[in-house]
């Protein structure tokens, strides 16, 4: 969303019209005023008109002139969005005191109002404004009521005129009320110093936008403040795209480009910001490197933490390798594989090991020996995962508990750090962390760190699949280094073969098209194989077909439910891309259904949502996916508190509005949001309209995520260039370089 775009989510037909007129009620006002509904008496103008959009701190009676258009929802009819407005004073005495009597002013109700309207007349605004302290000229209001009246008076004068600041360069009432709840009443003052901050501390404000603030503020477009901003700013982009820093060359061609300045203007910049402390910059046999001050210091702190425990002594876990392994596979009515029986043993010895290896291969059953083992000799095990599916099948697997890695090392939201560190360790024999590719640099340092000496550590994946949302490649450099003992798994166990996903998914990896069917046509008796294709060269028809197979085809030939299958889509762009997919979804499986609008936004009680960024404090993370199971306070609805209710695996997570935009539609998603997750059915578009993403480690890893039935749909060109582009985009690391130089 644009910090001034006043026609986000605009219809391309409606026209901007003004109103004016005095609030006469207000329905609902939440997310702290980022969204109120409410009920606007216009002037000439019989019946009062529902309006919605971002009022913050408005009560009833306030005098407004809004600018905005008509739209017509399809549950509470017709209403006026806003998208700006300029508050008015009110011109009657009795708009006046209903103003002041509506509660917004703490220690003045409609009692006091009235006296104070009586004592002061139609100035009564003026005089509050300019002479506060006579206030205590009312009858019944003492110094303590005065003095708490003149506080709340002053605050709420600040905020219209935060309000009206920064309205009157264009921000939108709804970032403008984000930008209040940011910096309180200092917020004028620091946006004129610094507007770029906006970008950095402000969710949902980008670099982009905030630089059209800052050139509205008259700030020169080389000025110093503009110029490290930007710097900034692309790091920040590259640690999106999963870069940890970037080459200095790169750096300054990138920041010079986007800033439209001369790359002498960059380099000084940079300079500047290594100074004052604010980037890290670090000599390399390639050229310097330029990390963002917290990359640095995470990826240095893992590869410390790495040769930590390769240079240390673990604890004896006086366990014979041979009789446990004999023991297990006896329990198990079970044959270890060599490549099986090397990983089981080298996790009894080694204090630091990898096991990696596709589908099929025995990764489950390696770690299930491992833990049997340790149980059975009273020795302490713990068991995690970056996400709570993926624990949840671990602790499946194992029978044994496990848990998220935040979890895990005591996540505390309010101070912002894991309670479990180097100062208070785990104290366990060995930890055991499964789809270790999907850990990223950051969460790696915080998890060496709360190792204590002595622990064992044993990092399970598949490397081949796609890299951590976050910066780094952890997985991929740790088995690069050629310094950590790696077992990778290689033979595909009889059951696993007869499997076509697991077949198909090794043929891709090694660079070969994998074997094809159409699905059984209805009517037809069930087919038993797991992978199919559907050739479908119309980017628009196959949308539909997606969209018939989630809601009818697949339910009804295989017995499942909607909510069983997961379409993953390379892109959010396009007619096949996740936000048009979702749409088409949307409307198929939950219309009807009682709804909660934030925005453009629709969220329908059972609808699959994602969460898309991390929120320590919800204990909910980038990439989880839950259902909306009620929702409360909508458009044009009384209600304390508008907020809908996801369920999170067994928890349930309340978003009240200025949260929603921290969800999104589930039904599809890029393959990118899918690590880590397994699902009955994945529905894959694999089309040439997605061209700069056919990549191999891509359609490899959507494949990888059925658990029971594959479907690809689209072009056979498409996934002939996807199967044969091997080029893994490169993600700036130096963590293999740091532990190979140990």
């Amino acid at each position: 969303m644009d910090l001034f775009d006043r026609s986000a989510g605009k219809p391309g037909h409606a026209q901007e019209e003004v109103l004016e007129g005095t609030i006469e009620r207000i329905v609902f006002s939440g997310g702290g005023g980022e969204f109120t509904v409410a009920r606007l008496s216009c002037d000439g103008v019989a019946e009062s008109v529902t309006v919605v959009g971002s009022l913050l701190g408005l009560p009833q009676g306030a005098r407004l002139r809004l600018r905005g258009y008509y739209e017509s929802n399809p549950r509470f009819g017709r209403q006026f969005r806003v998208q700006s407005y300029t508050e008015l004073s009110p011109e009657t005495l009795a708009g006046i005191r209903r103003y002041l009597g509506a509660g917004l002013i703490k220690g003045i109700g409609p009692e006091f109002a009235g006296r104070i309207v009586e004592r002061f007349g139609i100035h009564t605004l003026e005089i509050l404004d300019a002479q506060p302290e006579r206030i205590r000229e009312v009858p019944g209001i003492g110094p303590s009521r005065a003095q708490a009246i003149q506080k709340a008076w002053s605050s709420q004068r600040r905020l219209r005129e935060v309000m009206v600041f920064l309205q009157g360069y264009g921000v939108s009432p709804a970032f403008a009320a984000r930008i209040y709840k940011r910096y309180g009443p200092a917020a004028i003052a620091r946006v004129r110093e610094n507007p770029f901050r906006l970008a950095f501390d402000v969710w949902g404000i980008g670099f982009l936008s905030a630089d059209r603030l800052a050139t509205a503020l008259g700030i020169a477009r080389d000025s110093d403040v503009r110029v490290e901003a930007g710097v900034r700013h692309a790091l920040g982009e590259a640690g999106g795209l999963g870069h940890v820093y970037l080459p200095r060359s790169l750096l300054v061609e990138e920041a010079s480009k986007l800033l439209e300045v001369e790359q002498a203007l960059v380099e000084a910049a940079v300079d500047r910001l290594g100074r004052a402390g604010d980037v890290a910059i670090e000599s390399t046999p390639k050229g310097a490197a330029v990390y963002e001050v917290g990359l640095f210091r995470a990826e240095m702190a893992a590869a410390a933490g790495l040769l930590r425990l390769l240079r240390g002594r673990a604890n004896p876990l006086r366990v014979d390798a041979d009789q446990a392994i004999a023991r297990y596979q006896a329990e198990a009515r079970i044959t270890l594989a060599p490549q099986q029986v090397t990983a089981v043993r080298r996790a009894l010895h080694d204090p630091l090991l990898v096991i990696t290896g596709g589908p099929g291969v025995g990764k489950t059953t390696i770690v299930r020996g491992i833990v049997n083992t340790l149980v059975r000799q009273g020795l302490s095990v713990a068991l995690a995962a970056p996400t709570g599916r993926a624990a949840k099948r671990l602790q499946e697997a194992t029978g044994q508990p496990a848990a998220t890695l935040h979890r895990l090392l005591e996540w505390r939201p309010a101070d912002g750090v894991f309670g479990r560190n180097v100062t208070r360790p785990l104290q366990v024999d060995l930890l055991v962390v499964d789809e270790a590719s999907m850990i990223d640099i950051r969460l790696m340092a915080d998890l060496l760190a709360a190792l204590a000496d002595g622990t064992r550590l044993v990092l399970v994946g598949d490397v081949d699949q796609l890299p951590s949302v976050g910066p780094g490649m952890v997985l991929r450099d740790v088995i690069a280094s050629g310094r950590v003992p790696t077992v990778r798994l290689t033979e595909i166990f009889r059951q696993a073969a007869a499997s076509l996903i697991v077949t198909n998914a090794h043929r891709i990896h090694d660079g070969v098209e994998p074997e094809l069917g159409a699905p059984p046509a209805q009517g037809q008796g069930a087919d038993r194989r797991d992978f199919f294709f559907i050739e479908d060269d119309d980017p628009a028809h196959a949308a539909e077909t997606i969209r018939d197979l989630v809601t009818t085809r697949l339910p009804r030939r295989y017995g499942l439910f909607p909510r069983d299958i997961q379409v993953l889509t390379p892109m959010h762009r396009g007619e096949l891309g996740a936000t048009a997919l979702n749409r088409i979804l949307q409307d198929a499986i939950t219309p009807g259904q009682p709804e909660l609008r934030s925005g453009g936004r629709v969220f329908r009680v059972g609808d699959r949502v994602m969460q898309v960024r991390n929120n320590y404090d919800r204990d909910v993370f980038n990439g989880d996916v839950g259902e909306v199971m009620r929702v409360a306070g909508g458009a044009g609805e009384t209600s304390d508190e508008q907020q809908a209710v996801v369920r999170f695996d067994e928890r349930e997570v309340s978003y009240t509005a200025d949260d929603l935009d921290e969800l999104t539609l589930a039904y599809a998603a890029t393959v990118h949001k899918s690590q880590g997750s397994e699902y009955p059915v994945v529905i894959a578009p694999v089309h040439t309209q997605h061209y700069v993403m056919l990549q191999r480690s891509l359609l490899y890893t959507a494949v990888t995520r059925g658990k029971k039935l594959v479907v690809l749909i689209g072009s056979r060109k498409a996934l002939r260039i996807a199967v044969a582009n091997a080029e893994v985009a490169a993600r700036c690391s130096r963590l293999a370089d740091r532990l190979a130089a140990s």
